[in-house]
């Protein structure tokens, strides 16, 4: 089979043909047809994930395809079931042996390229918003990095949670995007002053940040008492250093969070979230919104539009392209 993998560090990807795998007991073969990039796989590139897998190494944390053999004591699953998984390794290749009880049957009128892009953006956003931060109706969620594959998710679900939804992206066009998911308010990240643009909104109850730096450090001084903050990514390169004062002066609570962790510690808060999330889909109440869908051989293009922050929402490689 064909797998883009990682043969060196901070190197393009390169097309590889493999061995095809064999399910082990507990595990099913997935022919993959669609597989979401994500800002994780840009570091796993680099080798600054806190994942280092050995090379060569075949990247892609999250697939959607059709189950074509179950390993030894699979009995939920069966063979021509569509499934999509979170499997941190793996989604940018023809097939995957996957765990079983990491694939999520989907809906049947969902597309395995919105399966692709549903899992990881949508997942993040609702356990962080709704389990982590307990984002309550009327409360202002501000949220960093708005147009981004998790950011927008964020802005589509505050609202579907009743938040006031203040989103903060950079130009125009990005900022349209946020609008259109429900944003009640626009902040332009290249020109505004975030810390007083929040404050004249009132404050920020929740902030949702995968972005880090300078606007996570603006947006904590824009809190209002007992806000709770959500730092989940770095995609400004700079971890913030959070002053303790602050956070006691206004009783604020910010939130370690890895949304992958719970794979391992507490699977169910995942599997709850996601029948939430599926039903919502089947209502008609969430699409993900996928700028761009690539052919496997352009998956290092795909990589690029997240690199240069040209990408909006999600980026998808289809595999039989």
């Amino acid at each position: 089979m064909r797998a883009m993998q990682v043969t060196e560090l901070g190197k393009p990807l390169e097309m590889r043909d493999v061995a095809k795998p064999d399910p082990a007991p507990g595990e099913v073969l997935v022919r993959i047809e669609a597989c979401g990039l994500n800002f994780g796989d840009l570091l796993i590139v680099k080798g600054t994930y806190q994942e280092k897998p050995a090379l060569p190494a075949t990247i892609g944390m999250e697939l959607s395809g059709t189950i074509e053999a179950l390993g030894e004591g699979v009995a939920h699953l069966a063979v021509g079931q569509r499934v999509a998984a979170y499997s941190g390794f793996g989604g940018l290749a023809e097939y995957a042996a996957v765990r079983a009880e990491i694939c999520v049957p989907i809906p049947d009128e969902m597309t395995a390229v919105d399966a692709a892009a549903f899992l990881i953006a949508y997942g993040t956003s609702h356990v962080g918003l709704d389990y982590k931060a307990a984002l309550k109706p009327g409360e202002r969620l501000l949220v960093l990095g708005a147009s981004g594959g998790v950011g927008l998710t964020a802005v589509e679900l505050g609202k579907l949670m009743g938040a006031q939804v203040i989103a903060c992206a950079r130009g125009p066009e990005k900022l349209a995007i946020a609008k259109e998911a429900g944003a009640d308010h626009l902040l332009d990240s290249e020109s505004v002053d975030l810390r007083a643009a929040v404050k004249a909104l009132g404050g920020a109850d929740v902030v949702y940040d995968p972005v880090g730096g300078d606007l996570f450090d603006a947006a904590l001084r824009a809190c209002n008492p007992e806000a709770r903050l959500l730092p989940l990514g770095f995609a400004s390169g700079t971890v913030p250093q959070i002053p303790a004062n602050i956070l006691l002066v206004k009783n604020l609570t910010v939130i370690g969070y890895y949304w992958g962790g719970y794979m391992r510690v507490n699977p169910k808060v995942l599997t709850d979230s996601f029948e939430v999330l599926f039903e919502w889909y089947r209502q008609g109440k969430l699409r993900p919104h996928v700028s761009h869908v690539l052919p496997l051989s352009q998956a290092n293009e795909g990589l690029e539009l997240l690199r240069s922050r040209q990408a909006t929402g999600k980026v998808v490689i289809q595999t039989d392209g």
